[in-house]
């Protein structure tokens, strides 16, 4: 498991599982021959796309961002559509580092797409029960009204299965919220309308998790944004405020779905100076 230390957080990713998707959605508008320069697809136009929660160590507090897409949550029709290949591992994840999914206190879901949010939930016979019964689970408010009243396009993503069983654990805010030191969530729109971001200021050191408004490295132009964003002028704007603001702190960037990066830091050039290689 890679790891990064940001100033007295410390960062470890999770295997969540893996899916592949369509290129042309992952890239919106952006012709093949130029997005497939910076990442690669298959024979489908599909590009692999990791579901991997990062673990934050802080304060003595165990902190997930996001969940995964869990173990037996998706029919064998999802894993097609969606291309499966692997499902979550975290819990085994977790034994390795001697923690256990009770043990964590905070899961910050940057919003609540199948694909952050089914391993929030697991199987106990034919019941749905919280994977991490003891955590705090925080989203914005404008996610979890969305979560629980889906829209004609969002219900194929927002499903009850995934918030039903967890709803006691769930704590809301509408701009920022701080839930360890140094550490907050930042509520940006774009991806979704409730989608966030987080915010790891340590030391004088800083790390930007921009979720779903960068899913991978490969979306550097600020114009690259998804067809799957709801708000595309949003996340544009978005991210022509943070990652300026993430070279100017020489943060690192980390990443939830990159095949190839955990993390990285831009120069005013646009050049990777640092990075954390997955292993694969």
């Amino acid at each position: 498991m890679e790891k990064l230390q940001v100033g007295e957080v410390t960062i470890t990713w999770l295997n969540g599982g893996v899916t592949h998707l369509d290129g042309g959605a992952m890239f919106g508008v952006v012709p093949k021959p130029l997005w497939s320069k910076k990442y690669p697809c298959n024979d489908n136009n599909q590009i692999e796309l990791r579901t991997d929660p990062l673990l934050l160590q802080v304060e003595g507090q165990y902190i997930l961002i996001d969940a995964g897409i869990g173990n037996g949550r998706l029919s064998d029709k999802q894993k097609r559509n969606f291309g499966v290949t692997e499902e979550s591992l975290v819990e085994q994840s977790l034994g390795e580092l001697g923690i256990t999914p009770d043990d964590i206190d905070w899961i910050l879901m940057t919003h609540m797409h199948f694909d952050h949010a089914c391993g929030l939930t697991k199987w106990d016979g034919d019941t749905l029960v919280p994977t991490f019964p003891n955590a705090r689970i925080v989203t914005s408010q404008i996610e979890w009204d969305e979560m629980r009243a889906p829209n004609i396009r969002s219900r194929n993503t927002y499903w009850k299965e995934n918030w039903e069983a967890i709803k006691e654990q769930v704590v809301t805010f509408a701009e920022e919220l701080t839930v360890a030191s140094g550490v907050k969530m930042v509520h940006t729109g774009g991806h979704s309308d409730g989608h966030s971001i987080v915010v790891i200021e340590s030391n004088g050191e800083v790390a930007i998790h921009l979720a779903d408004l960068m899913p991978t490295h490969a979306h550097q132009n600020v114009l690259w944004v998804l067809a799957f964003d709801d708000y595309p002028m949003t996340s544009i704007a978005q991210k022509q405020k943070w990652i300026p603001y993430a070279i100017e702190k020489r943060a690192w960037l980390t990443f939830y779905h990159d095949a190839y990066y955990r993390a990285l830091k831009w120069d005013e050039n646009g050049e990777i100076v640092e990075s954390i290689l997955r292993k694969r």
